[in-house]
């Protein structure tokens, strides 16, 4: 087949999908995006990557409302173009692979009329239920303006579901935020975790932080990962637990893995960094000495880590579920989540993991010293979570239900 993938940063969640399809061999990989690829992810040689052009930015004094319509607008105006220059060297694709979030999509039926679409669709905002005012403490905004930025947040995902031949969600909450009327026009299927790779380690080397300081098997250790520090996955709980956490085990290591200035997801801290701001709340309750900011760890790193691990703590709203969640659980973490329902998907509470308030710094800590004290029932829940990944998101199982939908779509035996 000729299969086109578009996606600003490729290969996203396309990479191992392109692997599979590079080993089956007799297909022609095309791919579109914005950046210069990440060579640190392998791609097959057979691939053909082309980078599209911006050829203007926002217009100055746009008005604020349609300033995110406007980029994806550009963004797709761009990638049609180089669509569209592809198609006059005789490519047409069989199917078309593409991550709408940027926009890039909204054009692609247009030079290609015939050629079915299928689209990775992430997350849809609501209202009420989701991540939106989920925070009173950040969130507290309800007036219309607010609603407004969300129903413009939407319009390109409405034009996105109409181009779109079918779509796939990686989670079944993230696909229920979708109107009720798309459902039936989405496949859950996770891009998946490689299960052969991020295994338990019975008997796992000491490991160096960037700090210096050197971590050894059996030590309480506790992770939290994000991208970057932000209320959106739980950080101020999570440093608010601290005195607590510290004050029934202090010889607990405490290691945060993830940015410390910005935000990937939500506001920015109005004074400064929002790690600074809850660490200075807990100034004098806290031991900084046991409490370990990495930054951004390499995957060389972060699975060892994750081996060492004696309790992971994953925080978020109601939001798209990170990966590091499903990679803590295959490596057989005892996991303490956040209940709510991205975790809930994959956490059953007291069974492979334990959930809690997200809003309770003091549930997050005693359910965490309950996880250091209790080894058995820590390793019990860190087995039952593995099997639980390798039962629903291994990438070999994932990756083989990605490529039958691409060949129903492709095919046409799946339609509107």
């Amino acid at each position: 087949m000729r299969i086109l993938f578009i996606h600003q940063n490729f290969p996203g969640q396309y990479v191992h999908i392109v692997q599979r399809l590079a080993r089956q061999g007799g297909h022609q990989l095309v791919a579109l995006g914005i950046n210069e690829l990440d060579r640190n992810r392998p791609l097959p040689d057979q691939l053909n990557y082309f980078r599209y052009r911006l050829d203007r930015g926002n217009t100055p004094g746009v008005h604020p409302l349609v300033m995110e319509t406007e980029t994806k607008m550009i963004r797709a105006e761009g990638c049609a173009r180089a669509a569209e220059q592809l198609k006059a060297k005789g490519f047409t694709p069989d199917v078309i692979m593409a991550h709408p979030g940027w926009g890039e999509a909204l054009f692609l039926r247009t030079i290609w009329p015939d050629s079915p679409m299928l689209c990775y669709q992430e997350f849809f905002y609501n209202e009420h239920g989701f991540d939106s005012n989920f925070d009173p403490e950040f969130q507290d905004d309800r007036s219309w303006q607010s609603q407004a930025k969300l129903i413009m947040k939407n319009a390109y995902l409405h034009l996105t579901l109409e181009q779109a031949t079918w779509n796939v969600s990686p989670t079944h909450f993230q696909a229920s935020s979708f109107p009720a009327h798309w459902h039936h026009r989405i496949s859950v299927i996770h891009d998946g975790v490689d299960t052969k790779l991020a295994i338990p380690n019975p008997n796992p080397a000491p490991l160096t932080l960037p700090d210096g300081t050197v971590l050894k098997p059996g030590e309480p250790i506790v992770t939290f990962v994000n991208r970057r520090l932000e209320p959106y996955r739980g950080c101020h709980i999570f440093l608010r637990a601290l005195p607590m956490l510290q004050q029934q085990c202090p010889d607990a290591r405490i290691v945060i893995v993830g940015e410390t200035n910005g935000v990937s997801y939500g506001a920015a801290c109005p004074d400064g960094e929002w790690k600074d701001q809850f660490i200075a709340e807990i100034e004098g309750r806290y031991d900084p000495s046991r409490v370990h900011f990495t930054g951004t760890l390499p995957y060389s790193n972060f699975l060892p880590l994750l081996q060492l691990s004696a309790c992971h703590v994953y925080l978020t709203y109601p939001f798209v579920m990170s990966w590091s969640l499903l990679e803590a659980m295959a490596c057989c973490c005892a996991v303490v989540g956040s209940d709510t329902a991205p975790v809930r998907e994959v956490i059953r509470h007291g069974e492979n993991g334990l959930l809690v308030d997200f809003f309770s710094p003091n549930d997050l800590a005693t359910a965490v010293v309950e996880m250091l004290k209790d080894r058995s029932r820590a390793k019990a829940f860190g087995e039952k979570a593995r099997q639980t990944v390798q039962r629903t998101y291994d990438l070999d199982v994932c990756v083989t239900r990605q490529l039958s939908l691409m060949d129903m779509v492709a095919s046409g035996s799946i339609t509107v």
